[in-house]
Protein backbone atom coordinates (compact mmCIF):
# COMPACT_ATOMS: atom_id res chain seq x y z
CA UNK A 1 0.00 0.00 0.00
CA UNK A 2 1.32 3.55 -0.88
CA UNK A 3 0.22 5.95 1.70
CA UNK A 4 1.28 9.64 1.55
CA UNK A 5 1.47 11.36 4.42
CA UNK A 6 -1.00 14.14 4.87
CA UNK A 7 -0.51 15.53 8.17
CA UNK A 8 -0.92 15.02 11.55
CA UNK A 9 -3.40 17.24 14.08
CA UNK A 10 -1.31 20.19 15.13
CA UNK A 11 -3.08 20.57 18.73
CA UNK A 12 -2.74 17.11 19.89
CA UNK A 13 0.64 17.81 21.36
CA UNK A 14 1.95 14.50 22.84
CA UNK A 15 -1.10 12.57 23.16
CA UNK A 16 -3.31 11.40 20.27
CA UNK A 17 -2.23 11.27 16.46
CA UNK A 18 -5.26 11.77 14.51
CA UNK A 19 -3.71 11.67 10.95
CA UNK A 20 -4.56 11.41 7.17
CA UNK A 21 -3.41 9.85 4.49
CA UNK A 22 -3.96 9.03 0.96
CA UNK A 23 -3.49 5.93 -0.38
CA UNK A 24 -1.63 6.48 -3.92
CA UNK A 25 -3.39 3.32 -5.71
CA UNK A 26 -6.51 3.88 -4.67
CA UNK A 27 -7.19 7.48 -4.11
CA UNK A 28 -8.95 6.88 -0.92
CA UNK A 29 -8.48 8.56 2.21
CA UNK A 30 -7.39 7.01 5.32
CA UNK A 31 -7.80 8.67 8.64
CA UNK A 32 -6.72 7.37 12.07
CA UNK A 33 -8.37 9.44 14.81
CA UNK A 34 -10.01 8.70 17.93
CA UNK A 35 -12.92 5.97 18.63
CA UNK A 36 -16.53 7.99 19.52
CA UNK A 37 -17.94 7.10 22.83
CA UNK A 38 -20.70 5.18 23.34
CA UNK A 39 -23.00 7.61 23.73
CA UNK A 40 -21.73 8.94 19.97
CA UNK A 41 -22.14 5.45 19.03
CA UNK A 42 -25.33 4.90 19.65
CA UNK A 43 -26.62 8.45 18.30
CA UNK A 44 -25.24 7.27 15.11
CA UNK A 45 -26.77 3.93 15.17
CA UNK A 46 -30.21 5.22 16.28
CA UNK A 47 -30.14 7.76 12.95
CA UNK A 48 -30.33 6.36 9.55
CA UNK A 49 -29.52 7.44 6.49
CA UNK A 50 -32.14 7.56 4.18
CA UNK A 51 -32.70 3.93 2.66
CA UNK A 52 -30.40 2.19 4.95
CA UNK A 53 -31.16 0.06 8.36
CA UNK A 54 -30.55 1.52 11.43
CA UNK A 55 -26.97 0.37 13.18
CA UNK A 56 -23.47 0.51 11.98
CA UNK A 57 -22.27 -2.13 9.94
CA UNK A 58 -19.71 -5.00 10.28
CA UNK A 59 -17.09 -3.80 8.91
CA UNK A 60 -17.68 0.12 9.75
CA UNK A 61 -17.03 2.51 13.02
CA UNK A 62 -17.65 5.61 13.99
CA UNK A 63 -15.01 8.05 14.95
CA UNK A 64 -14.57 11.16 15.87
CA UNK A 65 -12.54 13.65 13.34
CA UNK A 66 -11.19 16.66 16.00
CA UNK A 67 -11.99 20.04 14.12
CA UNK A 68 -7.85 21.12 14.21
CA UNK A 69 -8.09 18.34 11.44
CA UNK A 70 -10.57 20.22 9.11
CA UNK A 71 -7.26 21.79 7.12
CA UNK A 72 -5.65 18.50 6.88
CA UNK A 73 -9.14 17.13 5.80
CA UNK A 74 -9.05 19.23 2.73
CA UNK A 75 -5.96 18.97 2.11
CA UNK A 76 -6.58 14.83 1.69
CA UNK A 77 -9.57 15.55 -0.55
CA UNK A 78 -7.75 18.14 -3.24
CA UNK A 79 -4.77 15.10 -3.24
CA UNK A 80 -7.17 12.50 -3.25
CA UNK A 81 -8.96 14.17 -6.48
CA UNK A 82 -5.89 14.83 -8.47
CA UNK A 83 -4.36 10.96 -7.77
CA UNK A 84 -7.79 9.89 -9.13
CA UNK A 85 -7.14 12.05 -12.70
Amino acid sequence: MDLQFIGIDPETGNVGSPTAWVDNSTADIVLQSYTADDATRRACAENTAPGHAKGIPVGETVIRIPVHLVPLLRKACDVAEQARL
